[in-house]
């Protein structure tokens, strides 16, 4: 869950090879990310296995060393990232497994509680001590609170199968376009909209949810023409539809995502950093998105504050 790029307004709207793909739901719960019935079983890595690193552990502040926790603030509605599994409560995907191997670096227990994704950053360094929950680094949360860049992932369309509305993805003024509040995409949608006005063109109509799962439910159900997500959402969604939705043409628009950390709080960044380097160099960060099949969005350093446009 990603940034504004003003660059990519310009892109979209000329380039006839964007990219259109799935993120996930039916109206009923069996489409639904989380209770798929396989929704966790991709997950192979177990992170209780990453072993503490002591001098990481003592960089630890000494009010989250005490706690033994580390609380992690994510909207758990964006699969395969973070969403709650079957049984309602446990928050499972990617970004939660490498929530738990970091605390595991630094000698703590993570606790994933779920949050409304534009209240995360916020709440950092008050609420939660970090927020993992797939936000793409860009200037303006660069202004809010330090990042640790952990992934790298691309923005897609998605339509239902078949593309029974002939959507063309260069082609996005007058259409129905369902996006996440508060998201990249959510900002970038505004922007196209207007350049379709401008131009003289109809204006796009927005079907904006909290939830990224509802998202892909209205996109199932025929209330959006498409949907727009980042890349591995999409693809994920594609396939927990049961071939319900497809994805139109290429990733674009590819991003670092980066772990939210207080700029109040240098101690805990360097822990953060440094724990997610050493999973990057262990190995264990691999094996983690191997195991939910999003190793290709996989960065060889985990740069602080890392320059972005």
């Amino acid at each position: 869950m990603r940034t504004s790029r003003p660059a990519l307004l310009t892109a979209l709207a000329l380039t006839t090879t964007l990219a259109l793909a799935a993120c996930s739901t039916g109206d009923d719960d069996s489409a639904t990310p989380g209770s798929s019935g396989t929704s966790s079983a991709a997950a192979t890595f177990d992170p209780s296995s990453v072993a503490k690193d002591d001098a990481i552990a003592a960089l630890v502040p000494d009010k989250i060393k005490s706690a033994g926790t580390l609380t992690v603030g994510s909207d758990t509605s964006y699969a395969p990232a973070e969403y709650i599994d079957d049984d309602g409560t446990t928050a499972v995907g990617y970004d939660v497994d490498i929530a738990k191997a970091l605390a595991a670096v630094m000698g703590l227990k993570a606790d994933v509680q779920t949050a409304d994704f534009t209240g995360i950053i916020p709440a950092i360094g008050s609420k939660y001590d970090v927020g993992i929950s797939s936000f793409t680094i860009n200037p303006d949360r660069l202004t809010q609170a330090n990042m640790v860049e952990y992934f790298e992932a691309g923005e897609a369309f998605a339509v239902p199968k078949g593309n029974p509305g002939k959507v063309d993805g260069s082609k996005l003024c007058g259409l129905t376009v369902g996006v996440q509040t508060g998201t990249v995409e959510d900002e970038e949608l505004d922007g196209l909209s207007k350049k379709c006005t401008d131009a003289g063109d109809k204006a796009i109509t927005p079907l904006k949810y909290a939830k990224q799962s509802e998202v892909t439910t209205a996109l199932v159900g025929g209330k959006a023409d498409l949907m727009y997500a980042d890349s591995p959402i999409i693809a994920y969604a594609i396939a927990q539809t049961g071939g319900q939705l497809e994805q139109l043409g290429d990733v674009f628009a590819s991003a670092p995502q980066g772990i939210v950390v207080s700029k109040d709080d240098q101690a805990l960044t360097d822990a953060v950093q440094k724990a997610m380097q050493k999973l990057i160099d262990d190995g264990d960060y691999g094996k983690i998105l191997a195991a939910w099949g999003n190793d290709a969005g996989a960065v060889k350093t985990a740069e602080l504050n890392p320059s972005v446009s």
